[in-house]
């Protein structure tokens, strides 16, 4: 078998080992009496994922071995690089805490990203295309890669963050409620001296509402989880702006130009001014909660046209990253 195929087979077996995690988060996530410290399933599916990542990591490498370069020269490639950075942003977050719980959501979006590369995207091993010979590939898609992997990330935490805060609003209203109500009962109770019979029917121990709410109890807040995709977001901006630096400066070099508004070009510039309004809006602005979300989320969504749509249906000198 040759290296090729040894990669193949090495992406197909992260594939089959994420699918387990992701089944393993799945009831660990969904489990509504678990104990904080037994949560076997949590720890088997973080087990499964390092597993998966380190499949991954060396089907990726392997493909760049036998291609005799870095491997994301084509769109195939870039998907087992960028999905790759997202997921070891995953492992080395959750060293510092328990996120566990965000492990489905992790594993179920490397699944499919991987998923898509091997039946959408996947090419035979090519030499390089003359027009990308040059060492700023290396500098140029490798940032770009790194920045894309950061950028799924943080839209992952910020869907996550969409779904805690109607979790957090939904039990602050529960709790007001449930304040008001008890407040009506004792006052009927001293006016009428009855009621207590009220307050047991009524409201109950909560067990009720604990076990509705369970499946999102080890998921950090809203503002963690937002201020965790900034963080995230901001590192991804930086080595974005500095794509756009480095192929310019290859621009130059390739086509004795540094810029040209193609297709590929201009929407990069696009993505990259909507997530300096999104930093800016969110440091200077004061903009948090769902619309910090929601922009976070738009982006990484005009980042996947960039990638999808532009390579597909655009005609872009960028043309040779869909071959």
């Amino acid at each position: 078998m040759n290296l090729e195929n040894t990669s193949l087979m090495l992406v197909y077996g992260a594939m089959a080992a994420y699918a387990v995690a992701m089944i393993a988060f799945s009831i660990d996530l969904t489990s509504a009496n678990r104990r904080q410290e037994v949560r076997k399933a949590g720890n088997i599916g973080m087990s499964v994922t390092v597993l998966a990542f380190l499949l991954h990591v060396l089907g990726t490498v392997t493909r760049g071995i036998a291609a005799s370069r870095v491997p994301w020269a084509n769109m195939y490639e870039f998907t087992l690089s960028f999905t790759c950075v997202a997921v070891g942003t995953y492992l080395v977050l959750a060293r510092k805490r328990d996120l566990r719980v965000m492990g489905t959501f992790v594993t179920a979006l490397a699944l499919l990203s991987l998923g898509i590369a091997v039946a959408v995207l996947y090419v035979r091993v090519q030499g390089t295309p003359p027009i990308l010979d040059h060492y700023w590939l290396v500098i140029h898609v490798s940032t770009a890669t790194i920045a894309m992997g950061l950028f799924a990330f943080a839209a992952l935490m910020s869907a996550l963050q969409l779904i805690q805060l109607r979790k957090e609003e939904k039990d602050a209203k529960a709790t007001r409620e449930r304040v008001g109500a008890q407040a009506r009962v004792q006052t009927e109770t001293a006016t009428h001296g009855t009621g207590e019979t009220v307050v047991a029917d009524d409201f109950g121990d909560g067990a009720g509402e604990k076990k509705r709410t369970s499946m999102w109890r080890s998921l950090p807040s809203s503002s963690e989880l937002e201020s965790g995709a900034m963080r995230v977001t901001v590192v991804g901006f930086l080595l974005w702006t500095f794509t756009l630096i480095a192929g310019a400066i290859w621009a130059e070099h390739s086509w004795g130009r540094p810029w040209n508004w193609d297709p590929k070009e201009t929407m990069s510039l696009v993505v990259w001014g909507f997530y300096a309004a999104y930093l800016h809006a969110r440091t200077t602005r004061g903009w948090e909660g769902r619309r910090a979300a929601w922009l976070n989320i738009i982006g990484i969504i005009a980042l996947m046209v960039n990638y999808y749509v532009i390579n597909f249906f655009a005609d872009s000198l960028h043309a040779y990253s869909g071959i």
